[in-house]
């Protein structure tokens, strides 16, 4: 996707994947995923073309995007790592391991490094329980994240 993108392209756009979705038992999920892959993010005015086409006030559909952490309303950067939060993981080392990440990435939840190089975001449980702490970089699951881990990860991304 280029860097700009009109907000006519993306009711143009938007509005093509709701119609190719519409038909779906419950399709509002499945559009925001669509569109956030199509432009890594929920851009402004996609909100209202999905609640158009479902018949749904905005306020319904801004509900639900904001609800779920997945969703994002910026461009992340070019790698998105994702700590999970929950309570295994936790128990493991989680909470220092994301102090550790904070701190070497200079960032906090959800925001992206300067250089728009990592997005750092939480996660709710990987399903690596027994791996734990786990994390995620650019969709691939890793277990057992120590903070050395982690630094040779950021490393091989370029941060």
């Amino acid at each position: 996707m280029s860097l700009s993108v009109t907000s006519e392209e993306v009711t143009t756009r938007v509005g093509a994947i709701c119609d190719g979705l519409a038909g779906l038992e419950g399709p509002l999920l499945p559009i925001l995923h669509e569109v956030q892959e199509e432009f890594g993010f929920i851009p402004e005015g996609a909100l209202q073309t999905i609640a158009k086409k479902l018949n749904l006030s905005r306020a319904e559909v801004h509900g639900v995007a904001s609800f779920y952490h997945d969703f994002r309303e910026e461009k992340p950067g070019r790698h998105v790592i994702k700590i999970c939060r929950a309570e295994a993981c936790q128990s493991m080392g989680a909470d220092d391991l994301s102090d550790h990440a904070k701190r070497k990435l200079k960032v906090d939840w959800s925001e992206t490094t300067s250089d728009q190089n990592v997005t750092l975001e939480p996660v709710f449980c990987l399903g690596l329980c027994a791996c734990a702490p786990a994390a995620m970089v650019d969709g691939k699951v890793i277990g057992r994240v120590s903070k050395d881990r982690l630094d040779r990860i950021l490393s091989e991304v370029g941060s």
